[in-house]
């Protein structure tokens, strides 16, 4: 894996256009993402210059454009309220901690070739997730939409919101909402020239720095300018365990945030990321953002589009995002502490907007009941519980229908013939002349008390308590045939369940034949000892070989 993207001239213009009409969009959004995380405009500015970089120049993806996203910064909320709350004097350095420990945690995820597995999510899943993510952004701006407030968390801010209307300033609330209006009906043939969230954030901060300085409007204020200084982590015994958690949490959600993106970048420019390496990048630049107090981040799917559709075709154009950004924070960065914090509600609430999953909402009806309230479940849990919660509850759920419907599927590769049924076998194997010609008396004499369980396809360790019940249905016999020969996978569970019951056959004096001629399945018999419980002549290597010996 060559760990650094190639920098390449070849499509220089293209690259550069595309990473400064990218920066233009991030610019806003990370102030936005910065105020309503908690952690501070600035910190906001920085995640996506650091993320956006380091991912570039690490990544697996050479067109997409990594900075902070309404998901981790959903989740960066929650990570200073408590540990702010709990621990007032090392609570910003903790957060930041887990978002350095939530860089290594991806960095080992990639090193681990884990990448295939975080889109490896069902849709319901993702889209239950997503929506409810969406939700939190909206339920958590709409105080300051109004010039009120912000909350903590979404249930509170729900409970909140018609204290919120009746406190709500007047003037505040008319830029607010100009703003949503602004970024929801914008024209595209206007965005070319100058997009909604920068031409929003302008103008609407010039209108109110020049007629509302007396009506109270909330505004950033002051932010630090300069290059950030360096942070020195914090860990103890008695916080690790929720710092731990928390940095997974944000290890995963970056993951699947950035993976999904990665997944359309693949689908706009008919190119293949490389997924191991792109959680190695977003890793490392979240590790380093953390060091700085910067938010973390992931792929950031409508940057990444607009890169795109602008010309971006390598790493180049992320390059050019970050450093373009770096420069318009240490230049202009003294004129954001005059935009109003109901404009940055509004543009977040677009966010929201758009991260909300409409087309599965629209095709509910259609989608099955199961899939449907999986969706909703999910949601909820995500909007008044938690993301890690949602996400394994819908995993489990999910996972455990599957894996029923795959057992009711692979219970038909499970067979077993005895009396009739296995002599009508041999004589037509008589016909194709691959057995003795024996005659039907000889024939049925012989396999009378014979059972032939063949099991063909697949085999999960789901079918394994099945196939001992159906066993135990067919116990009069007392020659055991065991074919394997047709078994592409066995897992360990049904590789026990079997020597199990070659072992309860052999306790009754019953004898044991086994046909396989898999090595994998061999390998992992024989680790349960197959070789010692079955003698050598009684393994046969095809089913022809086991049916002469019976005869």
């Amino acid at each position: 894996m060559i760990l650094i993207n190639k920098i390449s001239t070849k499509h220089l213009k293209g690259d550069i256009f595309g990473g400064l009409t990218a920066a233009i969009i991030a610019l806003p959004l990370a102030l936005a993402f910065g105020v309503s995380s908690g952690a501070g405009a600035i910190a906001g500015v920085y995640g996506a210059i650091f993320v956006g970089f380091f991912t570039a120049v690490f990544g697996g993806t050479a067109t997409q454009i990594s900075g902070p996203t309404g998901p981790m910064s959903v989740v960066m909320s929650l990570i200073l309220t408590q540990l702010i709350g709990s621990n007032p004097e090392t609570g910003i350095a903790l957060a930041f901690t887990c978002v350095i420990l939530a860089g290594l945690f991806q960095i080992s995820f990639g090193l681990l070739k884990l990448g295939k597995y975080f889109v490896m999510v069902p849709y319901p899943v993702i889209s239950g997730f997503m929506t409810g993510i969406g939700i939190i952004i909206i339920l958590l701006q709409v105080s300051p939409l109004l010039g009120g407030a912000t909350y903590s968390n979404a249930f509170n801010a729900l409970i909140n919101i018609p204290q919120a209307f009746s406190d709500m300033n007047l003037t505040a609330t008319l830029l607010g909402v100009a703003t949503v209006l602004m970024m929801l009906y914008w024209p595209k043939k206007w965005a070319k020239i100058i997009p909604a969230p920068l031409f929003s954030l302008l103008s609407l901060t010039i209108f109110s720095s020049i007629l509302f300085t007396q009506q109270g409007i909330s505004v950033i204020g002051v932010i630090p300018t300069g290059f950030p200084s360096l942070l020195i982590p914090t860990l103890s015994f008695d916080t690790l365990y929720q710092i731990s958690y928390f940095a997974f949490l944000l290890a995963v959600l970056g993951a699947i945030d950035s993976l999904l993106t990665s997944m359309v970048a693949d689908t706009m420019t008919e190119s293949h990321h490389n997924s191991d390496k792109e959680l190695i990048g977003q890793g490392i630049a979240n590790t380093v953002a953390g060091f700085f107090g910067a938010l973390p981040g992931a792929g950031a799917t409508m940057r990444t589009a607009i890169n795109i559709r602008a010309g971006g075709k390598t790493a180049l154009s992320g390059v050019v995002h970050s450093l373009t950004l770096l420069i318009v924070i240490l230049w202009a960065g003294d004129y954001a502490q005059y935009i109003p914090h109901t404009v940055l509600a509004g543009m977040l609430i677009k966010v929201g907007i758009d991260i909300i999953d409409w087309r599965f909402i629209i095709q509910i009806k259609r989608v099955g009941l199961f899939s449907a309230a999986l969706m909703i479940l999910v949601l909820l849990l995500t909007v008044f519980i938690d993301l890690i919660t949602a996400v394994v509850v819908g995993m489990f759920i999910a996972n455990l229908v599957t894996l029923d419907r795959l057992t009711n599927i692979q219970l038909d590769n499970i067979t077993f013939t005895k009396g009739k049924e296995l002599t009508d076998e041999i004589a037509s194997l008589n016909m194709t002349g691959e057995l003795p010609d024996y005659n039907h008396e000889e024939m049925n004499k012989a396999v009378a008390n014979t059972l032939l369980l063949a099991i063909d396809g697949p085999i999960s360790f789901a079918v394994s308590r099945e196939l001992s019940r159906r066993f135990t249905e067919n116990l009069s016999f007392t020659t055991l045939v065991i074919d394997l020969s047709n078994a592409r996978l066995i897992g360990t569970t049904t590789a026990i369940m079997i020597t199990d019951l070659i072992e309860r056959t052999k306790t009754k004096d019953k004898k044991v034949l086994v046909i396989t001629s898999n090595d994998k399945i061999n390998q992992s018999l024989n680790k349960l000892s197959l070789d010692t419980l079955v003698d050598k002549k009684y393994l046969f290597d095809n089913r022809k070989q086991a049916l002469t010996s019976i005869m």
